[in-house]
């Protein structure tokens, strides 16, 4: 386990982590939880006393890492840019699960429970924790509809998010 205090920070024009909030995890408490590790993992702990599990560490070379805050996990902390942030983390080794209503309705494609069994873990997980990030029913049966057209049609998550923004009816 590791424990330590930093500010959480904001990405300016970065590419694709254009805007993102996130916290530094340099390379000496990296090195701690996975020597030798230069590739994403995931941990779990607390950030101030709020518990969190599953939370990707990016790679940003050198043996650095970063952890991105998104707006969900900033607003269960009530913190923002530039404030303190106290990290007390270790990695978690369990794997993330799909929800069963996800695998039910992929079950009903065969093209599309094919096309998810293929996917890397971590390319899985995008689609899983796309889904939890969202509380209604509504919004969660949207998703894995999303989700299982998207495996019919040989999308990764990126494109399926595009397709999305393109032609909102694509994947309804």
């Amino acid at each position: 386990m590791i424990q330590f205090s930093t500010l959480i920070k904001k990405f300016g024009n970065q590419g694709e982590k254009t805007g993102w909030t996130y916290i530094d995890i340099p390379a000496k408490f990296a090195e701690q939880l996975i020597a030798g590790n230069k590739k994403s993992f995931r941990v779990k702990g607390k950030l101030d006393e709020l518990p969190v599990k599953a939370i990707a560490l990016i790679p940003m070379g050198g043996g650095d890492f970063i952890m991105a805050l998104n707006t969900a996990l900033r607003k269960n902390l009530r913190k923002r840019k530039g404030d303190t942030l106290i990290v007390n983390l270790q990695v978690d080794k369990v794997p993330i699960q799909p929800q069963p209503e996800l695998v039910d309705c992929l079950k009903d494609e065969p093209i599309a429970i094919d096309a998810f069994n293929k996917l890397k873990g971590s390319y899985r997980n995008y689609f899983i924790k796309w889904i939890d990030a969202v509380k209604s029913d509504n919004a969660k049966a949207k998703r894995i509809a999303a989700v299982v057209n998207a495996m019919v049609r040989g999308y990764d998550f990126a494109q399926m998010l595009n397709a999305m923004k393109k032609d909102k009816e694509l994947l309804k």
